[in-house]
């Protein structure tokens, strides 16, 4: 029982490096390698919001130290940052930083500006698989569809 409650009692510091550092490291090099924008966004966010509560940590750790739950609220905030189920860190871009900060556009300089202004107004998720569309059919196949929903929602 005491190895049991020794584990429980340092679960932050056994689990706290692989959630917050290991893995959201190997994210960031498959993202980096991969062709779609869609996942660096989420790990440049991670990495962005990972650097403040660090900021935050090392300003105020007279406080923190006495907070006796703050390495496990840490914990369960970085996991809902980091897991790919929650995808923490698309949904505090998407909800809050995207909308006071608009710097560039989306995915680079191949995109025309009215092209950039379609493709900010599709959600995160879809964002993934508009893209790989386009990637595969080109930018006229998917105007193509675009047209025919604005037919199609005139309709009605």
């Amino acid at each position: 029982m005491g190895v049991l409650a020794a584990i429980a009692k340092r679960l932050d510091a056994i689990v706290g490096p692989g959630v917050m550092l290991l893995y959201p490291l190997y994210a960031s090099i498959r993202a980096i390698e991969s062709p779609s924008v869609v996942d660096d966004q989420q790990w440049l966010t991670y990495w962005i919001i990972y650097s403040f509560i660090t900021l935050f940590e090392l300003s105020f750790w007279r406080i923190l130290a006495w907070v006796p739950l703050w390495a496990y609220m840490k914990l369960l905030l970085c996991m809902w940052l980091v897991l790919p189920i929650f995808n923490g860190a698309a949904y505090v871009y998407e909800n809050y930083i995207r909308k006071y900060i608009k710097l560039g556009g989306f995915g680079g300089s191949n995109y025309t500006d009215d092209q950039k202004k379609i493709l900010q107004m599709i959600s995160l998720d879809a964002r993934k698989y508009v893209a790989e569309y386009i990637d595969k059919h080109g930018w006229p196949s998917f105007e193509r569809i675009i047209n025919a929903a604005e037919k199609e929602a005139k309709k009605h």
